[in-house]
């Protein structure tokens, strides 16, 4: 609701954008908001449903491939864009050729921020995320836009600026192009959840394995692999009655955990209960991770480690 308003109040002529609302899938509330929304006169909202959950790569191809205009323009549904958003995007692209832009995201954060915060504050840095770039309509005709094997948020952006480069297509940042990215609600542990996303990291290295390494992940996470030997040699230590080998994995086990957990501590939030979640979730994280990492690997028939 609030991105929609900040849509609305674009300082650019109301006749020469529209706003398209894609719902991944059925949303009954969501297309009550969007039914009262539309009946304003001066921007044209359009509200597309995708018949099932395809996630956010198949629901962003879905509304460009349904955009009347040749400039497209990308955000997510808890961003605000500021209200010279657009006008900046237009003066700086050209509609008829083969361009993108990637705009500043700023996030919101506390003084010392949780690590969910810190997680997402990790936007700002990034060279090209989807919730603030524009392309023009033949670029994303010539790449295909995004790739919907990309079920979940994450990567997808990635490759489709991966693909953006193969093509040798600019990509032009745009400082002045603002969107504030606010940090969502979180559930206690929601560290362990967003886990799972790691089985696309396989995906994106097998399509492209020398970008990876080069933008997003020069080496496989070492801390995690050397995390889970020690443990194994622990287990193996006590299954084998060998107490110097249990010993020793039991060691290496626990000092890299405790570790990780100062890692994930530093400069963040230090009430009792995010500790206590950081503590917890950082004995699970490495597992639960390499798991998530190895199942993609599978998945996509890929070595990736």
């Amino acid at each position: 609701m609030k991105c929609l308003s900040a849509l609305l109040r674009q300082k650019f002529d109301k006749r020469l954008y529209e706003i398209i609302v894609v719902s991944d899938g059925p949303d009954c509330e969501t297309a009550k908001v969007m039914e009262l929304k539309s009946k304003s006169r001066a921007v044209s909202i359009r509200y597309l449903v995708l018949p099932q959950k395809k996630g956010p790569a198949a629901a962003r191809n879905y509304g460009w491939l349904n955009a009347r205009g040749n400039v497209i323009a990308f955000t997510d549904d808890d961003c605000l864009p500021d209200k010279n958003w657009l006008s900046k995007i237009y003066q700086n692209i050209d509609p008829g050729a083969f361009e993108a832009i990637t705009g500043r995201v700023i996030v919101p954060r506390s003084k010392r921020p949780t690590d969910y915060e810190r997680n997402t504050m990790r936007l700002e840095a990034a060279e090209f995320i989807t919730a603030n770039c524009a392309c023009t309509k033949q670029t994303l005709i010539k790449t295909g836009g995004f790739d919907e094997q990309f079920s979940m948020a994450w990567r997808e952006d990635s490759d489709l600026e991966f693909k953006l480069i193969q093509e040798d297509i600019p990509i032009w940042h745009l400082g002045g192009a603002i969107v504030t990215h606010p940090v969502r609600r979180a559930e206690w542990g929601v560290s362990i959840k967003e886990q799972k996303k790691t089985q696309f990291n396989a995906l994106l290295y097998k399509k492209y394995p020398e970008l990876y390494r080069e933008k997003i992940q020069p080496n496989p996470p070492l801390l995690y692999y050397a995390i889970i030997m020690g443990f194994m040699l622990m287990l193996t230590g006590i299954l084998i009655d060998v107490r110097s080998l249990g010993f020793a994995g039991f060691l290496v086990w626990l000092l890299l955990t405790i570790q990780f957990i100062a890692k994930r501590l530093h400069n963040t939030q230090l009430s009792a209960r995010h500790i206590a979640e950081m503590v917890v979730t950082s004995f699970i994280i490495p597992f639960v991770s390499i798991y998530w990492q190895w199942y993609g690997a599978i998945k996509y028939k890929v070595f990736f480690i």
